[in-house]
């Protein structure tokens, strides 16, 4: 009787799965098959691409209630991604220029290094920490949410499989990774062996 409660509910969910209904033949597993054997999708209800495409018709963006149904709707997402995704990249450079920035106590240790010839190198390594209850921290901990978010939304995104969409998180992070990284400071390990 279970199986069959949720006939006159297409609108919604499916009930969730009592222990009494164990781990056979769930509801949920019946409305896979009632929906499939009867067309499923014709009610207003999206299925989830699971393969990339291209197209600009019923594209459901992070919201329920975001979609792309035209070509100029599908060129708008596409340059909100993108700003977005060169944001993140931006984000990123942002939170290492203002660690360095505020860097406290800082210490070197040098450490002697055997030289190719025989001799002895001296290497210096330096440490830097920074303090727990500091307005720098802080900030430093707010961004660090903020970009979480947004690399959430970008993979949210790029796994709606819309080949424009995934087009524009990648261009988006290669041009932010462009304009932003050229400043990057680039640490050169000497001893590495693996170039």
């Amino acid at each position: 009787m279970n199986d069959h409660m949720h006939h006159g509910h297409h609108g919604t969910m499916p009930p969730a799965v009592t222990e009494s209904q164990g781990m056979g033949h769930t509801s949920m597993d019946h409305s896979m098959d009632h929906s499939m054997d009867h067309g499923g999708g014709h009610e207003g209800h999206m299925m989830m691409q699971m393969t990339f495409y291209f197209g600009c018709k019923n594209v459901e963006l992070l919201f329920a209630g975001l979609v792309i149904n035209t070509p100029g709707e599908m060129v708008g997402a596409c340059i909100a991604v993108f700003l977005l995704a060169a944001f993140y990249e931006g984000l990123k450079i942002g939170r290492e220029f203002l660690l360095r920035r505020n860097q406290v106590n800082v210490r070197y240790n040098s450490m002697p290094v055997p030289g190719a010839d025989g001799t002895v190198l001296m290497e210096t390594h330096k440490t830097v920490g920074q303090r727990m209850l500091s307005l720098a921290h802080l900030l430093q901990t707010v961004l660090h949410i903020i970009q979480v978010v947004v690399s959430y939304f970008l993979m949210l995104v790029f796994m709606t499989y819309n080949g424009y969409l995934c087009i524009a998180v990648a261009a988006g992070a290669g041009v932010g990774y462009f304009l932003f990284s050229w400043k990057k400071a680039v640490v050169v390990d000497i001893t590495e062996h693996c170039h």
